[in-house]
């Protein structure tokens, strides 16, 4: 697959890269969206980082990952059809970047937190560097299984606010339970906010960064 069959935006990094940094925005976003916040997490430009455009146009406008149904569980077929074409996607920058997943940190707010549970833990999936899931959930998918086996020393930073009407924040503290159960090191931040992220939870994870992707070299 050429990277072009997914609208993205590309920030190189500074020197040789130490790993890259792949953002999903939230549902009726674009990929303009979260770019801002590489240079946020990454202000020293180690990573090359990216961020992709969901491939469906849906109602009430925007670019979406997959059709949503009730929270917990997208709709299978655009889901299945999602995952696969950006698991191509992925393996696809990798060759170009040089940069493999193993040294990838892998991150998203809503729907996109949604895609980075699916890439970094789905069954038969390279493991990542890391996950930064904002305000998401672990899906819950006809056909699609998880590794939790895979997870185990994972670095993962889960971001949630309590306050959250559209995803609640049950959700996130089911991540962080059922990945900490798994042997992952999570890092946990509950905010007094609605469906967003914490500019602070940011900047604090410029260090975690650093720290995670010395361990994946």
């Amino acid at each position: 697959m050429s990277l072009d069959e997914f609208v993205h935006l590309l920030r190189p990094a500074g020197g040789e890269p130490e790993g890259a940094i792949v953002l999903f925005h939230g549902r009726g976003a674009h990929e303009h969206d979260l770019f801002p916040l590489i240079d946020i997490m990454d202000p020293q430009a180690r990573l090359v980082g990216a961020t992709v455009r969901g491939p469906l146009q849906l109602p009430p406008g925007g670019y979406h990952w997959y059709v949503s149904g009730r929270v917990g569980y997208p709709e299978p077929e655009s889901f299945q059809a999602t995952y696969s074409a950006l698991g191509e996607w992925l393996e696809a920058f990798s060759g170009e970047t040089g940069v493999p997943m193993s040294r990838t940190f892998l991150g998203g707010f809503s729907q996109g937190a949604v895609m980075t549970y699916a890439m970094g833990l789905g069954k038969g999936r390279p493991r990542p560097a890391g996950l930064l899931p904002f305000s998401g959930f672990i899906p819950q998918v006809e056909g699609f299984e998880l590794d939790l086996d895979r997870a185990k020393g994972l670095p993962v930073a889960i971001g949630h606010g309590f306050l959250d009407d559209v995803i609640p924040v049950e959700y996130g503290l089911q991540a962080r339970d059922r990945l900490t159960k798994a042997g992952a090191a999570v890092t946990y931040r509950e905010a007094p906010m609605g469906h967003g992220i914490e500019p602070d939870f940011l900047i604090s994870l410029q260090d975690w960064i650093v720290e995670a992707a010395k361990a994946g070299l």
